[in-house]
């Protein structure tokens, strides 16, 4: 006689008695130690090297002056050696031409005001916070995504080891806080998601299905992604993709969840009457908020083109005359930023093109040092490949199984949501295959590649009620697999943070030859 299999595994009864009788250690134990290996891998030894390494040699400058002018000030060519050495005061008050906003840079201003701008660690401290706050932002989407804590540690604990996020936020650049802001954006829209749902439904109770439902003027979610977004594309300008591609989403998803609460003219009023409200709701305000970024330019006298007309340039004539001069200042000064980038093509040893950053074909190098012992010391900004090319693969699987779940009429709103979140931080740089670009841009993304894979991973676990051979084979299966990741970034980090090894320790992790 067979026995039917009981479903669940011991692990799952464990972890039931353990929500009985700790619910708040069951509910925050697990983010909590997440959150602390964030911590560790991010802040111990952030002050090392001390020395500006790779583009902190324009951002953390361009913080320091930007706190003592309120703008972007010049350097001399041979700064850096100072600058280095705890001695800031070499900058000169001759305006520089910077290629992104500077809310990144007040940011990193504010490292130096708690720690100096003579402490490596100063330099460093407020891109190490917005690492860790991206992981923990990363676990806040993913519980509110599936609500399963494990897939909340996992989403969490594997953005906390891998080397690009690491890297990212051990060293003064500005992506780890375009990706953070982004991803706040991305996480409020989700809120928003549900929040518009409830109130469809209570406007069905009271009003029935017919007309076109609706009109919700009131979404706090909605006008804190345009604040999100708004200072997203203040630290650079990719943050307005994510702006674009999710005030889409948003309208997308209105349209569906009046369907879904039967309203019977879901599209005419969705689309005739929300999404002009939604538009409203959304761009001006982001766009008011990045222009706020803006202050200290405005505020002050010394701005690179900040008296543009008054030094002979043509001011706007007929409809736009009346903007003022201070504005139409700005304005050629976006223009000229904007040349810059799209005409960016200088070669550089270590740039890559966006074809290739999934497959992790050419990490970037941002310091290298030979000490007199012969150890050497390296920051090699590459991800831990069991993560990264999982991650690809987890998003092959999320693209097949979203299109033939739509095709039987399936709902698929949670791996749509992570798809639309990756497209927004990678598609855009399909139209600028021939500039000069690396592999690290794959952070404003790479917490969207992360979800894929813990989406990927939580359906090979299975859940508490299928039968009990099934359950145990996909957790003992993913256990593997996040241990051999554990393993890996710790043969990784010394690598990820420049601890001195021996030249063949180095090597050993050279798994491509394009990673040299």
């Amino acid at each position: 006689m067979t026995v039917a299999e009981v479903p669940g595994s011991r692990l799952d009864d464990w972890w039931t008695r353990v929500t009985i009788r700790a619910p708040r250690v069951a509910r925050w134990g697990g983010p909590v130690a997440v959150t602390a290996v964030a911590a560790a891998t991010r802040l111990i030894g952030l002050g090392t090297p001390d020395t500006l390494v790779f583009d902190e040699t324009y951002y953390v400058k361009d913080a320091y002056t930007l706190s003592q002018l309120g703008y972007e000030g010049s350097w001399p060519a041979d700064a850096n050696t100072a600058f280095n050495a705890g001695d800031p005061s070499g900058f000169q008050e001759a305006p520089s031409f910077v290629a992104h906003p500077p809310l990144g840079k007040w940011i990193i201003a504010g490292g130096l005001a708690l720690f100096g701008a003579d402490s490596s660690f100063g330099w460093r401290f407020s891109v190490a916070l917005a690492g860790i706050l991206l992981v923990v932002l990363t676990m806040a989407v993913a519980h509110v995504l599936w609500h399963r804590p494990i897939l909340t540690v996992i989403a969490g604990g594997l953005l906390a080891i891998d080397g690009n996020a690491i890297v990212l936020s051990r060293v003064a650049l500005l992506d780890v806080m375009l990706a953070c802001l982004a991803l706040l954006g991305v996480f409020f829209v989700l809120l928003d998601r549900g929040w518009t749902r409830r109130r469809l439904r209570a406007w069905v109770a009271r009003h029935g299905r017919t007309g076109w439902g609706p009109v919700i003027l009131w979404r706090p979610w909605l006008l804190a992604a345009a604040v999100a977004f708004g200072l997203a594309t203040g630290v650079k300008w990719s943050g307005i993709y994510f702006l674009a591609i999710f005030g889409v989403y948003v309208v997308v998803a209105e349209l569906l969840l009046r369907r879904q609460a039967g309203i019977e003219f879901w599209a005419t009023g969705g689309l005739l009457k929300q999404a002009p409200v939604t538009f409203l709701l959304l761009v001006p305000l982001a766009a008011a908020v990045y222009l706020s970024t803006w202050i200290g330019w405005f505020a002050t006298d010394g701005g690179y083109h900040r008296r543009w007309i008054e030094g002979g340039g043509e001011a706007w004539t007929g409809a736009l005359a009346w903007v003022p001069t201070a504005f139409q200042n700005w304005w050629h000064y976006e223009a000229a930023v904007y040349a810059y980038h799209v005409g960016e093509d200088t070669p550089h040893g270590y740039q890559s093109n966006p074809l290739t950053w999934l497959f992790l074909i050419r990490p970037t190098s941002m310091y290298w040092n030979v000490r007199d012992d012969g150890l050497v010391e390296t920051i090699l900004d590459v991800a831990n490949p069991l993560i990264w090319w999982a991650s690809t693969a987890a998003l092959v699987f999320l693209i097949v199984r979203v299109v033939r779940r739509l095709r039987r009429g399936a709902r698929v709103w949670r791996e749509a949501f992570i798809l639309v979140g990756l497209a927004a931080g990678y598609l855009p740089w399909m139209l600028y295959l021939n500039r000069t670009v690396f592999t690290f841009y794959t952070i404003a993304f790479e917490p969207y590649l992360i979800l894929g894979l813990t989406a990927a991973l939580g359906m090979l676990m299975g859940t508490a009620l299928h039968r009990e051979s099934r359950r145990r084979a996909g957790l003992v299966t993913v256990g593997i697999f996040l241990g051999v990741c554990v393993l890996l970034s710790a043969f990784f980090l010394p690598i990820w943070t420049a601890m001195p090894v021996p030249d063949w320790f180095f090597r050993l992790h050279l798994w491509l030859p394009s990673w040299l």
